[in-house]
């Protein structure tokens, strides 16, 4: 059922709770009315996917940007490879709603290091980038093992590498706090290439069962 059903159910029953008992009328009020506002307080799915995106661009990071990344990646193993594959990968591990979670959180804790409102030592921590704080990989790595093998080996090579866009967010000459986008796009990335991998075997062993039983049903035909 649709929230805004639910809501509307909601508000039905509150209208009719005075018709029951006193005791009975204030607990049903208290339950309902507790379960309404908590309701309203849930926050849309699509309000989360966008405000993501509009973070990434904020930052300086396209979904162009991280499908080059991607062909880089794959390009060597399939020649035919399109730039347009790789961004609909991109687009697709964008929709996770863990990969939201996690651009929301990190680009938030970057600006706030960014405008010095962090408490210390966590302030120099982040802003520095200290070699020993782990946590922006911790927070990347989260929705990379989802995508099996791959992805986790392109996300450490990705983080060495600093290949793309990623090199540029790891520069700390241009005064950027950029601690925990720069795993993050390592972390889309390499799921995005995972993705695409699979996918492209799935369709690489499907054309070949295809061909195979047309050729058996050409060899059927000239036998008949």
């Amino acid at each position: 059922m649709a929230v805004a059903g639910i809501l509307g159910m909601l508000r039905k029953l509150l209208e009719i709770s005075p018709r029951c008992g006193t005791i009975e009328a204030h607990v049903f009020t208290y339950l309902w009315k507790g379960m309404y506002q908590t309701m309203k307080k849930q926050v849309h799915s699509r309000e989360v996917k966008n405000a993501a995106r509009q973070r990434l661009i904020e930052r300086g990071v396209s979904v162009q940007d991280i499908a080059e990344i991607v062909y880089l990646m794959q390009s060597p193993y399939h020649p035919d490879l399109q730039m347009q594959q790789c961004i609909d990968s991109v687009e697709a591990v964008l929709e996770k709603r863990e990969i939201q979670h996690a651009i929301l959180v990190g680009v938030e804790l970057d600006v706030l290091a960014e405008k010095g409102l962090l408490s210390e030592p966590l302030q120099s921590l982040v802003a520095s980038d200290e070699g020993l704080f782990g946590c922006d990989e911790t927070l990347a790595l989260g929705s990379v093992f989802g995508y099996g093998s791959i992805a986790v080996t392109t996300f450490g090579h990705l983080d060495k590498q600093k290949v793309g866009v990623i090199k540029r967010l790891d520069t700390k000459s241009s005064g950027k706090v950029h601690t925990f986008l720069d795993d993050l796009v390592c972390s889309i990335a390499a799921n995005a290439s995972s993705r695409m991998a699979h996918r492209l075997r799935d369709e690489e062993e499907a054309l070949a069962e295809h061909m195979k039983q047309a050729a058996e049903d050409d060899s059927a035909e000239q036998a008949g």
